[in-house]
């Protein structure tokens, strides 16, 4: 009992030293950048012609399955950084560059050589990295072909839809190694599919496949594996994501200004209540208001064509 209360003292101690001393946190964060130029683990890919204004973001650490290591959650912060800031960027795919798997989860061989320190440094990092995602002013789609297991799904769980190839394995098998999910997991899942459902797969540590995920609500599109292509390995690892690519597609020619005031006001509608809400959308309507793209819509209504919108 005395051990307990010890335990619950030093690690609320820590939270308060990391809460009040954040620029120290930073600083000891930036040891965690890859001082490798040459070890790129993520990849932003900007697509062109009838595709521009889908921005792919490909995780690609294939000896690791691309578990999320020190640098690879660096420098998928900084692709981020980069997608946010970019004007031309509408739509956002979250994919793997390696066949059969989507995200492993952290980084456990890494993880056994930090203190306790350093680990709650990293968990840090990563539900800031993930936080960073969730937050992109631009819709964003998990393209998940192969695993997403732990924080992998975790970080699917920040996207705005998710598309799950034939081979999708998803879950959160944290507790069957004596911890819990630590990047935001509980607090996600149980947002999307509600606590009981949410407990029945945490306490198990249950691994689910893409139909089972379909039914509960948790990925928004499931595609079948393909039968007519010779080279079905070639075929199945890369079917979610193009499917993800036809849905960023549907949403490419939407007014980009209004996609993402829509994004805002339905983000706060889970975390308000009506009134507040309904005060929300009212706000980002009237961002749209204002814009040029606005007045196209209606023109191209009344001229019987197509829009052509510009983001402003």
């Amino acid at each position: 009992m005395f051990t307990s209360r010890i335990s619950h003292i030093t690690l609320r101690t820590t939270l308060n030293v990391l809460k009040s001393n954040r620029s120290s946190l930073i600083k000891s964060l930036s040891r965690f950048v890859s001082t490798d130029s040459s070890a790129k683990e993520v990849d932003v890919v900007h697509h062109l012609g009838a595709d521009a204004g889908i921005v792919t973001l490909a995780l690609n650490r294939p000896k690791a399955k691309n578990a999320l290591s020190r640098s690879l959650v660096s420098q998928f912060r900084s692709a981020l950084d980069e997608i946010r800031s970019d004007p031309q960027a509408r739509v956002v795919v979250v994919r793997s560059s390696v066949p059969g798997v989507f995200c492993a989860g952290a980084d456990l061989k890494e993880r056994a050589t930090m203190s306790p320190l350093e680990v709650e440094q990293f968990l840090y990092s990563m539900k800031m990295a993930f936080k960073e995602l969730e937050t992109l002013p631009q819709p964003t789609i998990a393209a998940l072909d192969g695993a997403a297991l732990g924080g992998g799904f975790e970080l699917s769980l920040c996207c705005d839809l998710r598309v799950a190839g034939p081979r999708a394995l998803l879950g959160l098998p944290e507790t069957s190694l004596a911890i819990i999910p630590g990047a935001g997991g509980t607090l996600r899942l149980t947002k999307l599919i509600g606590p009981s459902r949410t407990k029945a797969l945490v306490f198990t540590a249950r691994r689910f496949g893409p139909f089972p995920a379909l039914s509960m609500g948790i990925v928004n599109d499931v595609v079948e594996a393909s039968e007519c292509m010779d080279d079905k390995d070639t075929a199945d690892h890369s079917l979610g994501y193009e499917r993800a690519l036809g849905w960023a597609r549907e949403i490419l020619p939407n007014g980009p200004v209004a996609v993402r005031m829509a994004k805002r006001s339905i983000d706060h509608a889970s975390t308000v209540d009506p009134a507040t809400g309904l005060d929300v959308e009212q706000l980002c309507y009237a961002q749209v208001i204002p814009t040029q793209d606005r007045l196209e819509g209606l023109r191209a209504f009344k001229e019987k064509r197509k829009p052509v919108y510009k983001g402003c």
